[in-house]
């Protein structure tokens, strides 16, 4: 791949010029609003002027409710030799296409699996997408070129390409994406109105929870509006799930012995088909997950903190496989939890015990 178009200087269609340009690819950006575009090409995406003929490949980073009309009028003019879009929804695009009677020869439907809470070519960066799953969805008539190219991008990107069927990459998204984030947003609104000595106790782990639900409201109605049927069966299930639970709960206020029993039963139940779930999410690298010991260290919120624990780890020849801080309310002070091999712990702790970090157990 020598040149490229990308169509949409979003977060996701400006990280991949970035990352197309890093590598010699010539890069040519395009939005429908051109000063976003020109704004892209100032951070190294490429460059806002118009190709002079067919580009390689054409990459279309439009919302999934306009992928279909922004790919007919690509395909249409003739700009590429191949085209893919970015969009987390993949089979609607696709069957929008064909109905327009388009030859999909030269299409593959891609999405990658990385993003970001903000948007637009300021958030973006070119390795945003490394090291994440990269799906592509060929059909029987896409072009071998076609997917070469498309292979070669997520190559260039760094990230790893996964072959899928477009409705059940669909489904997938719908489970490990789109409903978390209704999920997620559901549990942040109940923040909105609570006192504020309430939220005042909030620590990482309602944080972990709503992190996700900062995302912008219009980008994500178009990405459910695309995909709205397998969003609403999983939510199904999962109210199903809820009113489970608020029966268990109220049972286990009730002076009955058989009553609570049964209430407690329940939410072990919950809690123990949630422990088996989430022990299948991949680990580092989307590996099988591993179990990690935990060195925690007190420190001050001060510049250079961080970096001089992780020197410390590094001169004890200790890898940190993970790490997480908790700020300490109303305080310049938090907790560092450091995730490392089971066997390394021990050395880890002895080491910045020597060197003055106070550690709690």
């Amino acid at each position: 791949m020598r040149t490229a178009l990308v169509i949409g200087t979003g977060l996701i269609g400006t990280s991949a010029a970035i990352a197309l340009s890093q590598r010699g690819v010539v890069v040519h950006l395009t939005d429908h609003d051109p000063e976003q575009a020109r704004t892209a090409a100032a951070l190294g995406a490429g460059t806002d002027e118009a190709p002079d003929g067919p580009v390689d490949l054409a990459i279309v980073a439009a919302p999934p409710a306009h992928v279909a009309t922004v790919l007919a009028d690509a395909m249409r003019r003739g700009v590429a030799r191949g085209y893919i879009d970015v969009a987390s929804v993949k089979g609607g695009p696709r069957r929008e296409l064909e109905a327009l009677g388009l030859d999909l020869a030269s299409y593959i439907g891609t999405h990658p699996m990385s993003g970001r809470e903000k948007s637009g070519p300021l958030a973006a960066t070119g390795d945003l997408f490394e090291g994440r799953p990269w799906v592509l969805t060929p059909t029987r008539d896409t072009d071998t070129e076609v997917l070469n190219l498309a292979l070669e991008l997520v190559s260039h990107c760094r990230a790893v390409p996964v072959v899928m069927d477009a409705d059940a990459h669909d489904r997938a998204v719908a489970l490990v994406s789109h409903m978390p984030h209704l999920v997620s947003s559901m549990v942040a609104a109940r923040l909105q109105n609570a006192e504020e000595a309430a939220v005042r106790l909030c620590g990482q782990g309602i944080r972990d929870v709503t992190r996700i639900a900062a995302s912008d409201p219009g980008m994500w109605i178009d990405i459910l509006s695309a995909n709205p049927g397998p969003v609403a069966d999983l939510l199904s299930d999962v109210a199903a799930d809820l009113d489970e639970t608020v029966r268990a709960l109220r049972a286990l206020q009730s002076s009955d012995d058989d009553k609570r029993h049964e209430g407690t039963s329940g939410i072990e139940d919950i809690l123990r088909r949630g422990n088996a779930g989430q022990v299948r999410v991949p680990g580092k690298h989307g590996s099988a997950p591993r179990a990690y010991e935990v060195v925690a260290v007190l420190i001050d919120d001060q510049p250079g903190q961080l970096a001089r624990i992780f020197a410390d780890a590094g001169r004890a020849g200790v890898n940190i496989e993970d790490v997480r801080i908790e700020h300490a309310t109303g305080q310049q002070a938090g907790l560092v939890q450091l995730m490392v091999e089971p066997q390394a712990a021990p050395v880890l702790t002895a080491a910045l015990r020597e060197r003055g970090w106070a550690l709690r157990q």
